[in-house]
């Protein structure tokens, strides 16, 4: 299948992002997967600088690649890393809103896309972007379980002084606390 591709602003990475990244690597036969930490996400802010996030990102994919990405937009890194078919992968969500990315259609030129979706996630939503999309083709779906895991459940979690257990990955709880990220105090 070539090497897949996860990106994010990992801020922090949780159970669901390890859940997607593991799915992608068991359903897709991928010969490898590069996790890419957003230095600068185009759609949302950070609460933690780009090198805290990708520390965080290693405890979380110790057996994956972690690198920084410096582009704001996923066509800007296509067109500049010329990886060789990669499969780029998102979640449902995420592609529901693939049509107000920045040329979408050439994301789909460059990278074939592997869609996260869990049960019970409403199609219609996701039907409608495959169909006005010039390469439908392109787009791969694979299945994972419900996680009920946020980043920003997190932050507010960890500002507060709570525990973490069982939605972040043990290092990633483990660097949150000692370094006392995310803390309002």
């Amino acid at each position: 299948m070539g090497i897949a591709l996860f990106g994010g602003a990992f801020d922090p990475p949780h159970i669901g992002h390890v859940a997607v990244a593991r799915a992608a690597k068991e359903q897709l036969d991928v010969d490898g997967l590069i996790v890419l930490v957003s230095e600068h996400p185009g759609h949302k802010g950070v609460h933690l600088p780009a090198g805290a996030r990708v520390e965080l990102a290693r405890a979380a994919f110790p057996d994956d690649e972690v690198r920084l990405d410096p582009y704001e937009r996923t066509v800007d890194l296509l067109r500049a890393e010329r990886f060789d078919d990669p499969l780029f992968v998102i979640g449902a969500d995420q592609f529901a809103d693939f049509l107000a990315w920045k040329e979408p259609e050439a994301v789909l030129d460059l990278a074939r896309l592997a869609v996260a979706t869990r049960p019970g996630y409403p199609h219609g939503r996701l039907d409608s972007v495959l169909a006005a999309l010039r390469r439908p083709e392109r787009v791969l779906f694979f299945e994972i379980p419900p996680i009920p895991a946020a980043s920003r459940e997190i932050r507010e979690l960890a500002a507060a002084g709570k525990p973490l257990d069982g939605l972040v990955p043990d290092g990633v709880r483990q660097l949150i606390l000692e370094r006392r990220w995310y803390r309002s105090d």
